[in-house]
């Protein structure tokens, strides 16, 4: 699945935070569901406008890029 299939960001859209695509769900809450110790199926419950497929997308998108050989542009990236 294509990132901009995944989520958006629009000034319109609560301030222009990152959420999933359709939703009102800031991506950031899914990682602090995770980060809490709640499950990917309870974050789901919570936010039943975020798909599934959409969820583990998005998971797949940050163990990539945090798995990447080139650490060096995820530095620069964030800096």
């Amino acid at each position: 699945m294509k990132l901009d299939n995944i989520i958006s960001m629009d000034e319109g859209t609560l301030g222009g935070q990152v959420v999933f695509k359709g939703t009102r769900v800031p991506v950031e809450t899914l990682f602090d569901h995770l980060e809490t110790g709640l499950s990917l199926d309870v974050f789901l419950e919570d936010f039943p406008s975020v798909t599934t497929e959409q969820a583990i997308a998005l998971l797949d998108c940050a163990s990539k890029l945090f798995n990447s050989k080139n650490i060096a542009q995820l530095y620069e990236a964030v800096a």
